[in-house]
Protein backbone atom coordinates (compact mmCIF):
# COMPACT_ATOMS: atom_id res chain seq x y z
CA UNK A 1 0.00 0.00 0.00
CA UNK A 2 2.91 2.37 0.71
CA UNK A 3 4.30 1.72 -2.76
CA UNK A 4 1.01 2.69 -4.39
CA UNK A 5 0.87 5.93 -2.43
CA UNK A 6 4.47 6.69 -3.34
CA UNK A 7 3.76 5.99 -7.02
CA UNK A 8 0.64 8.19 -6.89
CA UNK A 9 2.63 10.99 -5.23
CA UNK A 10 5.34 10.73 -7.89
CA UNK A 11 2.71 10.81 -10.64
CA UNK A 12 1.13 13.91 -9.08
CA UNK A 13 4.52 15.60 -8.71
CA UNK A 14 5.36 14.85 -12.34
CA UNK A 15 2.02 16.31 -13.43
CA UNK A 16 2.55 19.49 -11.40
CA UNK A 17 6.12 20.03 -12.60
CA UNK A 18 5.10 19.54 -16.22
CA UNK A 19 2.05 21.81 -16.05
CA UNK A 20 3.19 24.49 -13.58
CA UNK A 21 4.02 27.23 -16.13
CA UNK A 22 0.72 26.81 -17.97
CA UNK A 23 -1.29 26.68 -14.74
CA UNK A 24 0.41 29.86 -13.53
CA UNK A 25 -0.21 31.65 -16.82
CA UNK A 26 -3.90 30.75 -16.78
CA UNK A 27 -4.26 31.74 -13.13
CA UNK A 28 -2.47 35.04 -13.74
CA UNK A 29 -4.71 35.89 -16.67
CA UNK A 30 -7.77 35.07 -14.56
CA UNK A 31 -6.69 36.99 -11.46
CA UNK A 32 -4.37 39.61 -12.93
CA UNK A 33 -1.99 39.54 -9.99
CA UNK A 34 1.03 37.30 -9.40
CA UNK A 35 0.33 36.51 -5.75
CA UNK A 36 -3.36 35.87 -6.37
CA UNK A 37 -2.39 33.58 -9.26
CA UNK A 38 -0.01 31.62 -7.03
CA UNK A 39 -2.74 31.31 -4.38
CA UNK A 40 -5.23 30.12 -7.00
CA UNK A 41 -2.84 27.48 -8.35
CA UNK A 42 -1.99 26.30 -4.82
CA UNK A 43 -5.66 26.07 -3.86
CA UNK A 44 -6.37 24.16 -7.07
CA UNK A 45 -3.50 21.74 -6.53
CA UNK A 46 -4.54 21.11 -2.92
CA UNK A 47 -7.99 20.06 -4.10
CA UNK A 48 -6.58 18.01 -6.96
CA UNK A 49 -4.06 16.20 -4.74
CA UNK A 50 -6.80 14.98 -2.42
CA UNK A 51 -8.65 13.52 -5.40
CA UNK A 52 -5.57 12.54 -7.44
CA UNK A 53 -6.59 8.88 -7.76
CA UNK A 54 -9.74 10.00 -9.62
CA UNK A 55 -8.04 12.92 -11.42
CA UNK A 56 -5.00 10.95 -12.56
CA UNK A 57 -7.17 8.24 -14.07
CA UNK A 58 -9.43 10.74 -15.90
CA UNK A 59 -9.32 10.88 -19.71
CA UNK A 60 -7.86 14.39 -19.59
CA UNK A 61 -6.39 15.26 -16.17
CA UNK A 62 -5.36 18.73 -17.38
CA UNK A 63 -8.97 19.55 -18.29
CA UNK A 64 -10.08 18.33 -14.87
CA UNK A 65 -7.52 20.55 -13.14
CA UNK A 66 -8.49 23.52 -15.30
CA UNK A 67 -12.14 23.03 -14.28
CA UNK A 68 -11.15 22.94 -10.60
CA UNK A 69 -9.20 26.19 -11.13
CA UNK A 70 -12.12 27.93 -12.83
CA UNK A 71 -14.46 26.84 -10.03
CA UNK A 72 -12.01 28.05 -7.36
CA UNK A 73 -11.66 31.40 -9.15
CA UNK A 74 -15.45 31.71 -9.45
CA UNK A 75 -15.86 31.07 -5.72
CA UNK A 76 -13.37 33.83 -4.94
CA UNK A 77 -15.11 36.19 -7.34
CA UNK A 78 -18.49 35.48 -5.75
CA UNK A 79 -17.02 36.52 -2.42
CA UNK A 80 -16.31 39.87 -4.05
CA UNK A 81 -12.55 39.78 -3.55
CA UNK A 82 -11.02 42.60 -5.52
CA UNK A 83 -8.53 41.81 -8.22
CA UNK A 84 -6.01 44.33 -9.43
CA UNK A 85 -4.57 44.08 -12.92
CA UNK A 86 -3.16 47.60 -13.07
CA UNK A 87 -2.87 50.65 -10.87
CA UNK A 88 -6.15 52.54 -10.52
CA UNK A 89 -4.77 55.82 -11.77
CA UNK A 90 -1.67 56.33 -13.83
CA UNK A 91 -2.93 59.45 -15.60
CA UNK A 92 -0.04 61.54 -14.28
CA UNK A 93 2.58 59.28 -15.86
CA UNK A 94 4.11 60.08 -19.22
CA UNK A 95 4.01 57.16 -21.64
CA UNK A 96 6.82 56.81 -24.13
CA UNK A 97 6.06 55.10 -27.44
CA UNK A 98 8.81 52.59 -28.25
CA UNK A 99 9.67 50.90 -31.53
CA UNK A 100 7.40 47.96 -32.30
CA UNK A 101 10.27 45.44 -32.03
CA UNK A 102 11.34 46.80 -28.67
CA UNK A 103 10.82 44.58 -25.60
CA UNK A 104 9.65 47.62 -23.62
CA UNK A 105 6.96 48.21 -26.22
CA UNK A 106 5.85 44.62 -25.81
CA UNK A 107 5.67 45.12 -22.04
CA UNK A 108 3.55 48.24 -22.60
CA UNK A 109 1.28 46.24 -24.89
CA UNK A 110 0.95 43.57 -22.21
CA UNK A 111 0.15 46.19 -19.58
CA UNK A 112 -2.55 47.70 -21.77
CA UNK A 113 -4.03 44.28 -22.42
CA UNK A 114 -4.02 43.32 -18.74
CA UNK A 115 -5.67 46.61 -17.85
CA UNK A 116 -8.32 45.95 -20.50
CA UNK A 117 -8.88 42.41 -19.21
CA UNK A 118 -9.48 43.87 -15.74
CA UNK A 119 -12.46 45.73 -17.14
CA UNK A 120 -14.21 42.55 -18.30
CA UNK A 121 -16.73 40.72 -16.10
CA UNK A 122 -15.32 37.48 -14.67
CA UNK A 123 -17.16 35.09 -17.02
CA UNK A 124 -16.17 37.06 -20.11
CA UNK A 125 -12.56 37.17 -18.91
CA UNK A 126 -12.60 33.40 -18.30
CA UNK A 127 -13.99 32.76 -21.80
CA UNK A 128 -11.44 35.05 -23.47
CA UNK A 129 -8.49 33.65 -21.50
CA UNK A 130 -9.40 30.01 -22.08
CA UNK A 131 -10.32 30.40 -25.76
CA UNK A 132 -7.57 32.75 -26.92
CA UNK A 133 -4.63 32.34 -24.52
CA UNK A 134 -5.07 28.72 -23.66
CA UNK A 135 -6.24 28.03 -27.24
CA UNK A 136 -8.97 25.66 -26.07
CA UNK A 137 -11.83 24.67 -28.32
CA UNK A 138 -15.28 26.00 -27.53
CA UNK A 139 -16.22 22.56 -26.17
CA UNK A 140 -13.14 22.39 -23.91
CA UNK A 141 -13.79 25.93 -22.69
CA UNK A 142 -17.43 25.06 -21.95
CA UNK A 143 -16.31 22.03 -19.95
CA UNK A 144 -13.78 24.10 -18.00
CA UNK A 145 -16.33 26.83 -17.26
CA UNK A 146 -19.16 24.41 -16.54
CA UNK A 147 -21.51 25.93 -19.08
CA UNK A 148 -22.83 25.38 -22.60
CA UNK A 149 -20.90 26.04 -25.81
CA UNK A 150 -23.40 28.80 -26.61
CA UNK A 151 -22.57 30.54 -23.35
CA UNK A 152 -18.85 30.34 -24.17
CA UNK A 153 -19.47 31.81 -27.63
CA UNK A 154 -21.58 34.59 -26.17
CA UNK A 155 -19.16 35.47 -23.36
CA UNK A 156 -16.11 35.31 -25.63
CA UNK A 157 -17.77 37.45 -28.31
CA UNK A 158 -18.89 40.05 -25.76
CA UNK A 159 -15.46 40.09 -24.13
CA UNK A 160 -13.62 40.50 -27.42
CA UNK A 161 -16.06 43.23 -28.49
CA UNK A 162 -15.40 45.12 -25.24
CA UNK A 163 -11.64 44.75 -25.71
CA UNK A 164 -11.88 46.03 -29.29
CA UNK A 165 -13.92 49.01 -28.10
CA UNK A 166 -11.13 50.26 -25.84
CA UNK A 167 -9.34 52.94 -27.91
CA UNK A 168 -5.91 52.71 -26.27
CA UNK A 169 -5.90 48.94 -26.61
CA UNK A 170 -6.93 49.00 -30.26
CA UNK A 171 -4.08 51.43 -31.02
CA UNK A 172 -1.55 49.35 -29.09
CA UNK A 173 -2.52 46.07 -30.70
CA UNK A 174 -2.63 47.38 -34.27
CA UNK A 175 0.43 49.65 -33.97
CA UNK A 176 3.23 48.59 -36.30
CA UNK A 177 1.13 46.03 -38.10
CA UNK A 178 0.88 43.66 -35.14
CA UNK A 179 -2.49 42.10 -34.45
Amino acid sequence: MGDRKKARDEEFQSFVVGRWPRLMRTAFLLTGEQHAAEDLVQTTLEQVYVAWRRVGSADDPEAYVRRVMINAHARRHRRRLKEFLAPKDDSGLAHEVADTGDRISQADDRGALLKALAQLPARQREAVVLRYWEDLTETQTAEAMGCSVGTVKSNAAKGIAKLRAIPGLAETVTQGGRK
